[in-house]
């Protein structure tokens, strides 16, 4: 046996973080791995709503995807409604997949810009697919023969986070990890690294490399090695949440739901047997009393459980990877499930670090390397989630008019200034969010340009106007042919006992 074959990785903490982690590193490597965590502290678990991403990790790891949604109580997600970000009833959606189609070398908005001047389009939301179905309350997905083009209409999940982790663990274990009950107690480290970990009752556990899933406590990366946090809350003020589940009636959405609220946001997410409800708000604007009488007052059901309060703050470790130490999930940091990127953030830097896997003794450059490419991408995300603060249209509101008020990063202003100017947006490497998901919540939140591409006026305007026309029309043909949400839910996954009730 090698030296490399024979490294062990220890992970500190369940939940979903841990068990993603275990499950990766199991499938993918031949590493030693041990999770350690305890029964007695619970996690989060109120990260329910996922973005397309997550069918990659799910496929990488050859999960059944009926399987999946069967055992996690899962729904599918086609994009977010955002409710009253705008203005007091009016609504957005950012949808998944494509907008329009792109004409030569301009993409479809700077057409819609046009044909919008000129009253020949609808609202943005009428050319994308992912919208029309969602808003219509229907699901599918087409299985392409071979040379055979297919709608554009991805999609994610809602699922139960305590059943998909888990999921998670029994996949992992059937691979050979071995879980540990214990609450850590004290963690020993050398210089820039962590050389064992010792839990309740006295127990001393050595690893080769540590990875950190202990939540918000931060353990290994945060306490033991002393990393500093970023904090962004004067960005990004919410620093509270309150969560509570409630029954679900009837025909659901499949979309995530987002609703601004007097100081903060109410999130809606639909199970198969339950509807996931949360309230994010800032504390210096709200107490926590109103804070739940808020959500209470407007969840589809009665409560299912006692409410489960949250303190937070956004921001993140400046480096999430120190000598033999990796963080994952709130360890890191905190994004606001504002965009769903919760799940998606411990994904990306599982795929980040099993490409970078280090052998006996980790590389310097590499760390360094893996802590570029996750500040880019948080950085990132936090500018996207700012935008929807800062764009609001709730006028009259101390909160919200603070967060129009704020003073913005240069990386955000710059691509509001580039958007407003000539509608030019730019996906900077791999950032997350794509020109789509920008376009829409810059039109959604009325941040308008003052022009289009002059390309686009090359189009002759009955060519325009049919463009739209046709894109609108195929559409609606699309969506009619499509089974309902539900119907289609009873069909391919949902277990017997719940088809009657949903």
């Amino acid at each position: 046996m090698t030296e490399q074959q024979s490294q062990s990785i220890i992970i500190v903490g369940g939940g979903t973080a841990g068990w993603m982690a275990a499950a990766a590193l199991s499938r993918f490597t031949d590493r030693q791995i041990t999770l350690v965590e305890s029964d007695a502290i619970g996690t989060v678990g109120v990260g329910e709503a996922t973005i397309p991403q997550i069918r990659l990790f799910n496929a990488g790891l050859g999960i059944d995807e009926t399987e999946f949604l069967r055992e996690t109580r899962g729904s599918f997600k086609l994009g977010i409604e955002f409710a009253g970000w705008a203005g007091e009833g009016r609504t957005y959606m950012h949808a998944f997949g494509n907008i329009g189609h792109p004409a030569g070398l301009l993409p479809f908005h700077h057409y819609w810009l046009r044909a919008r001047k000129e009253g020949v389009a609808k609202s943005l939301g009428t050319y994308s697919l992912n919208e029309r179905a969602g808003r219509a309350l229907k699901m599918q997905m087409w299985r392409p023969k071979p040379g055979e083009q297919v709608p554009d209409m991805p999609w994610a999940y809602h699922f139960d986070a305590g059943l998909y982790a888990a999921y998670l663990r029994k996949y992992a274990e059937a691979k050979g990890v071995t879980r540990i009950e214990g609450k850590v107690d004290e963690v020993s480290r050398g210089e820039a690294r962590i050389t064992s970990i010792t839990i309740e009752g006295g127990r001393t556990i050595f690893g080769d490399f540590f990875i950190d899933c202990s939540g918000f406590r931060s353990l290994l990366l945060g306490d033991a090695l002393e990393t500093p946090f970023q904090d962004w809350t004067h960005w990004l003020p919410c620093d509270r949440a309150v969560a509570v589940p409630c029954a679900t009636k009837g025909d659901f959405t499949p979309y995530t739901k987002s609703t601004a609220r007097k100081a903060g946001w109410q999130w809606r997410i639909p199970l198969q047997h339950r509807i996931g409800n949360g309230h994010v708000y800032c504390s210096e604007f709200m107490s926590d009393h109103e804070a739940l009488e808020t959500l209470l007052a407007s969840i589809d059901g009665e409560p299912q459980t006692e409410p489960n309060r949250l303190k937070f703050t956004t921001g993140m470790r400046q480096q999430q990877w120190i000598g033999n130490c990796l963080a994952l999930g709130l360890s890191a940091g905190f994004m606001e499930p504002l965009e769903s990127t919760s799940i998606h953030l411990i994904q990306s830097s599982l795929a980040r670090f099993l490409q970078m896997l280090p052998g006996a003794e980790p590389a310097a450059a590499t760390i360094a390397e893996f802590n570029r490419q996750a500040e880019f991408e948080w950085t990132r995300i936090r500018d996207f989630l700012i935008l929807h603060y800062t764009a609001n249209g709730r006028e009259g509101e101390p909160f919200w008019d603070r967060c129009r008020a704020m003073e913005l990063p240069d990386t955000l202003s710059a691509k509001i200034e580039q958007f407003r100017a000539s509608g030019f947006i730019h996906r900077e490497h791999e950032e997350l969010f794509t020109e789509q998901g920008w376009l829409q919540v810059f039109v959604g939140q009325d941040v308008m340009p003052e022009s289009w591409n002059p390309m686009a006026n090359a189009m002759p305007a009955h060519d325009l106007s049919a463009m739209m026309d046709r894109i609108e029309q195929r559409d609606t043909k699309l969506v009619e042919t499509m089974p309902g949400h539900v119907e289609f839910l009873r069909a391919y996954c949902m277990p017997r006992e719940n088809r009657k009730t949903a």
